[in-house]
C-alpha cells in the first residue's frame, strides 16, 4: 500500500525526476534505520554462481544506480547482489532528454539513456565510502565504452574499466548489447566478440595474479539476437571461459506495445513485454551452454512466477529493474520466495 501511494505520486513526475527522488528518498530511509518499512522478509535461499556466494538469487540490474552513489540503501531493501553502471572511463551526458518514457498500461518502459554517468573514477569514490561491500555484499559493476570512442578502440575502453574497477567489484559485467550507444552492438559479431573476450580474459588473468584474488566475467547480450547468433555466442563463452552471462538487455522490438502513448519512441524497451522475448533467449542460449556457464537471467520480471520462470528456463540467478519500478521491494520478496518455495520442494524428500 505505501508503494502504491509512492509510485502513484512519482508517475506524476517526468520519469527521471522521479528517479532522483526516488533513489533519495531510500537513502534517507536508510540513513534512518527505517527502510523495513518498505523491504518484506526474505527466506534464506543462498546460492553459489561464478564462485560467488550469494545470500539470495535476486539482484537489481545495472541501470538503476549508474554511479554507485545510492548502494547501502539499494541494499537494505533485500536484494541478494546489487550491479551498479554501466560507467564509462570518462564522464558523459548521456542522450538528450526527455530519453525515458513509462508506458503504464503494460507495465513498461522505454530509456534511450546513452550510458550517461560520471565516469569510473567518482563511481570508485562512492563504493569506498558505502558500507555494502565491506560487509560481505556483492556488488557487480557494469562496463561500457564512451559514446565517443570508435568501435574499433572500443576494447581500449573496456580494459580500462576493467583494471580501474576490479578490485572493487564481486564480478563485473561487460556491457556490448545496450541499443542506445552507436555501433555498439556489432561487438557481438563472431570476430568482434572473440577479439574483445581474448583481450578481456587475458587482462583479468594478469589482475588475478596483481590482486591475489579472482573476479569473475560476465557478458551482457541482447535480445535480438537470432538462433545461429546466440549460439555463437555460446560457443565463444566457452572459447573464452566466461565466468557468467547476462540474458538479456533491452530490446528494439515493440510487441505488446504497439498504438500506446510513447510505443514510437526510440530506445531499448524493457518490463512486462519483453518477458517472452528475453526468456526465450535464454532458454536457447542455456540449451547452447549446457550448464558450462553460468547465467543470470534478465528482463520483464514482474512476479514471483517471473523470476521463477526465468530459473526454470536455465538461470542461476535473476535481475530486475523496471519491475522493481512497477512493483517497489515487494517484489523483491515475492521472487525471492517463489525461487526459495520451488528449491526446497524439489530438494525435499519424496513422500511415499
Amino acid at each position: 500500500m505505501l508503494y502504491s501511494l509512492i509510485r502513484k505520486i512519482f508517475f506524476s513526475l517526468d520519469p527521471e525526476i522521479a528517479h532522483g527522488l526516488g533513489m533519495t528518498g531510500v537513502d534517507f530511509l536508510n540513513r534512518a534505520g527505517i527502510a523495513c518499512l518498505l523491504a518484506k522478509p526474505l527466506p534464506p535461499d543462498p546460492v553459489t554462481v561464478m564462485g560467488v556466494h550469494f545470500p539470495n538469487p535476486v539482484g537489481l540490474a545495472a541501470g538503476l544506480d549508474k554511479n554507485g552513489e545510492h548502494v547501502d540503501a539499494l541494499a537494505s531493501l533485500g536484494f541478494g547482489f546489487i550491479e551498479i553502471g554501466t560507467v564509462t572511463p570518462r564522464p558523459q551526458p548521456g542522450n538528450p532528454r526527455p530519453r525515458m518514457f513509462r508506458i503504464p498500461e503494460k507495465q513498461a518502459i522505454i530509456n534511450r539513456m546513452g550510458f550517461n554517468n560520471r565516469g569510473v573514477d567518482l563511481l570508485l569514490a562512492n563504493i569506498a565510502n558505502a558500507q555494502f561491500a565491506r560487509r560481505g555484499g556483492i556488488l557487480g559493476i557494469n562496463i561500457g565504452k564512451n559514446f565517443d570512442t570508435p568501435i574499433e578502440k572500443a576494447a581500449d575502453d573496456y580494459l580500462i574499466c576493467l583494471e580501474r574497477v576490479y578490485n572493487a567489484a564481486s564480478y563485473v559485467t561487460v556491457n556490448i548489447s545496450s541499443p542506445n550507444t552507436k555501433n555498439l552492438r556489432e561487438l557481438q559479431k563472431d570476430d568482434a566478440l572473440d577479439a574483445l573476450l581474448g583481450s578481456l580474459k587475458a587482462e583479468q588473468t594478469r589482475l588475478a595474479e596483481k590482486y591475489g584474488r579472482y573476479v569473475p566475467l560476465a557478458l551482457k547480450i541482447a535480445p535480438d539476437l537470432e538462433d545461429t547468433q546466440i549460439q555463437s555466442i555460446a560457443d565463444l563463452l566457452r572459447q573464452h571461459r566466461m565466468d557468467g552471462v547476462i540474458a538479456t538487455n533491452t530490446t528494439l522490438a515493440r510487441e505488446g506495445v504497439e498504438g500506446l502513448p510513447h510505443a514510437d519512441e526510440s530506445g531499448g524497451l524493457s518490463g512486462a513485454p519483453m518477458f517472452a522475448r528475453s526468456t526465450m533467449v535464454l532458454k536457447k542460449l542455456a540449451g547452447a551452454l549446457a550448464g558450462e556457464v553460468p547465467i543470470i537471467g534478465v528482463g520483464g520480471i514482474l512476479s514471483g512466477a517471473d523470476a521463477l520462470a526465468k530459473i526454470e528456463a536455465g538461470a542461476s540467478l535473476v535481475q530486475i529493474y523496471s519491475g522493481f519500478i512497477y512493483r517497489g521491494p515487494e517484489l523483491i520478496a515475492e521472487a525471492v520466495t517463489a525461487i526459495a518455495k520451488s528449491n526446497k520442494a524439489r530438494h525435499s524428500p519424496a513422500k511415499t
